[in-house]
C-alpha cells in the first residue's frame, strides 16, 4: 500500500520575504510492530497511512509519502524545525496507536516497536524514495524487514552493534 502528498501543494514555511525561516527538512522513518507482529492489513493500512498524515499535520510537518507491508511502515516526512524529531516521531507513534486500538482493527492490543530509524533525505532523492516506500509489497517478496533495515544503517554509515538493533522476541 502506498499514500503520497504533492509537497508543492502545502507550504510549511512561515511568513514571506527573506525574514523568514525557510527549511527543508526530510526524513525517511521506519518502524515496526512490536515484535514485528504482521498485524498491519492491507485492507486498512492506507487510513492508518491518512491517520498518521493528520498527526504529522499537527506536529507541523507534512506527510509526503507512506509505505509498508503487515509488520512495518516508512514515511516520507517532510519535518518542521521547531519540533523535536524524537518528540514528532513519539507523537505520530502513540496516536496512530491509540487509533488502530479505539478503532479495534486488529483485535488485541497494538504497539510499536520502542526505537525507529530516521535517515536524512536530500531534496534530489525524494522522488526515489517515493518510489521505494510505493514498492514495499514487491520489495518484501524478495527482504525481510531485519534485513532490509540492517542494509539502511550500513548504507546511512550509521554504527551499530547488531546484537542490539531488533529486541528479542523476533516472530518470523
Amino acid at each position: 500500500m502506498f499514500f503520497g502528498v504533492n509537497e508543492r501543494d502545502v507550504s510549511l514555511n512561515e511568513g514571506n520575504g527573506m525574514s523568514s525561516t525557510h527549511h527543508g527538512i526530510l526524513l525517511h522513518v521506519v518502524f515496526s510492530t512490536k515484535h514485528r507482529h504482521p498485524h498491519l492489513a492491507d485492507s486498512w493500512r492506507d487510513e492508518l497511512f491518512a491517520v498518521i498524515g493528520g498527526i504529522a499535520k499537527e506536529q507541523q510537518a507534512l506527510l509526503l509519502a507512506a509505505g509498508g507491508v503487515e509488520d512495518h511502515i516508512h514515511l516520507l516526512l517532510k519535518m518542521h524545525p521547531k519540533f523535536a524529531i524524537s518528540d514528532t516521531l513519539r507523537t505520530i507513534k502513540a496516536n496512530s496507536s491509540g487509533w488502530i486500538n479505539k478503532e479495534n482493527k486488529i483485535g488485541c492490543r497494538h504497539e510499536w516497536q520502542r526505537g525507529y530509524g530516521a535517515f536524512s533525505v536530500s531534496q534530489s532523492m525524494v522522488e526515489t524514495v517515493r518510489s521505494y516506500l510505493a514498492r514495499q509489497r514487491e520489495h518484501h517478496q524478495r527482504q525481510t524487514f531485519q534485513d532490509e533495515y540492517l542494509e539502511m544503517l550500513r548504507r546511512h554509515q550509521i554504527e551499530f552493534n547488531p546484537q542490539y538493533v531488533f529486541d528479542e522476541e523476533i516472530v518470523s
